[in-house]
């Protein structure tokens, strides 16, 4: 399993995702989930993916193998990051549909892209890209988009994320919601790479790749530990949890209607 999140906020944005691929019991393997395309000062784009594993690194290496060639469109070519998002779900339905016809079973070669980035004189973006072809931007209520395991990272975006969150505030969050996930499904897990965009930067200076053990990692852990249970003692209390000299409450049996 994967899970991959992308927070877009005014200032930038921030890309998230682990680098664990279960193949079933006995097949647990690390394999980079985001990727990284950079020309300075021209176009940035971050793409993370989800999906089957054969799919996503073959979408990849096209990628990579089209700007080298020339081949039009490329990632260089692309003059709006709706045609890069054109571009690569294009790539990714040509390649699961050669996996089709080469493989007769019920294997699934579906992948599917968070592709974040910006290309000079032009807004940055994140778009999520599905298998089918077809790509959504994110809301403005909720300005994040997740693959993958998306459950239970989901509920801390909801509650604090908007378009005015500071940057590193966003970053943190994504951790805080890759946490969350780990802790709850064994299939996600590190090492996690994070990458936080100042916009029109156009450049990738700020990125993170944090291992199991990672100091950072641990502290943003157990930071958010204790925030949560200090969160919990502080909830108001139940009636009969108050002082004795508090007013009584109506018994069960008592003649007074409500």
């Amino acid at each position: 399993m994967t899970y991959c999140v992308s927070i877009n906020v005014e200032n930038g944005f921030v890309a998230c995702s682990d680098s664990r691929t279960n193949a079933g019991f006995d097949d647990v393997s690390v394999y980079r989930k985001m990727h990284t395309f950079v020309w300075p000062g021209n176009r940035v784009f971050a793409l993370m993916s989800a999906g089957n594993l054969a799919t996503t690194q073959l979408v990849t290496r096209k990628l990579n193998a089209d700007v080298k060639s020339g081949a039009l469109p490329n990632l260089l070519s692309v003059s709006s990051m709706q045609e890069a998002a054109d571009y690569i779900a294009a790539v990714n339905m040509n390649i699961q549909n050669l996996h089709v016809v080469r493989e007769a079973g019920n294997t699934s070669f579906e992948a599917s892209f968070i592709l974040a980035g910006q290309i000079a004189g032009s807004r940055h973006e994140t778009l999520m890209i599905y298998p089918q072809g077809n790509f959504i931007h994110e809301s403005d209520e909720h300005p994040f988009l997740q693959i993958g395991e998306t459950k239970y990272g989901k509920p801390i975006l909801d509650r604090v994320v908007n378009r005015q969150t500071f940057l590193e505030r966003a970053g943190r969050c994504a951790l805080v919601s890759m946490n969350s996930t780990i802790r709850s499904n064994l299939t996600v897990g590190p090492p996690i790479d994070l990458l936080i965009y100042e916009k029109d930067s156009l450049d990738f200076p700020r990125q993170m790749s944090l291992a199991e053990d990672d100091p950072f990692s641990k502290q943003i852990a157990e930071a958010w530990n204790e925030g949560l249970i200090r969160a919990l003692q502080n909830l108001p209390k139940f009636y009969w949890e108050s002082l004795d000299n508090a007013p009584q409450q109506p018994s069960a049996n008592s003649d007074q209607s409500y």
